[in-house]
């Protein structure tokens, strides 16, 4: 499961001595253990795919910091952010390119949704973490245009 690789991983950054991959993956963990209590509430047990829900989560945060840090003339903390950003990433499935998002709108669109809300809903659904809300918005809207 990938909350314990995230566990062992914390281990070998902790023996290592690297620490922006130590603070991040415990940063990680504590976010997935807090999800996980929530999904405990609700009666059902954690799966990977909640897990993948918080590490996207977690790095669209670190993206939104880093595009406000690099606003606001902050290199230094944009540097720390992209850093954690990176690990992070390596626990996330490869992004879809904007080419394969406009595929899977298009046929969507093909199967007769022709509203924005319809059309994102059934693309989010299809997609599931493995590309940018934002693109797929940008997507969708150029191709309803």
């Amino acid at each position: 499961m990938l909350l314990e690789k995230l566990q062992t991983d914390s281990i070998d950054a902790l023996r290592s001595g690297n620490k922006t991959r130590l603070s991040t993956l415990r940063l990680l963990i504590s976010e997935v253990k807090n999800s996980q209590i929530d999904i405990i509430a609700e009666g059902r047990e954690m799966t990977d795919e909640d897990v993948l829900k918080v590490l996207s989560k977690e790095l669209k945060k670190r993206n939104d910091s880093i595009e406000a840090y690099t606003f606001a003339k902050r290199p230094d903390l944009a540097e720390i952010e992209s850093g954690e950003a990176k690990v992070i990433s390596e626990y996330l499935p490869a992004q879809m390119t904007k080419e394969e998002v406009e595929a899977i709108v298009s046929g969507i669109i093909a199967e007769g949704a022709s509203d924005f809300g319809d059309v994102m809903k059934a693309a989010m659904t299809k997609i599931a973490g493995k590309a940018d809300g934002r693109v797929v918005s940008e997507v969708v809207k150029s191709l309803l245009g």
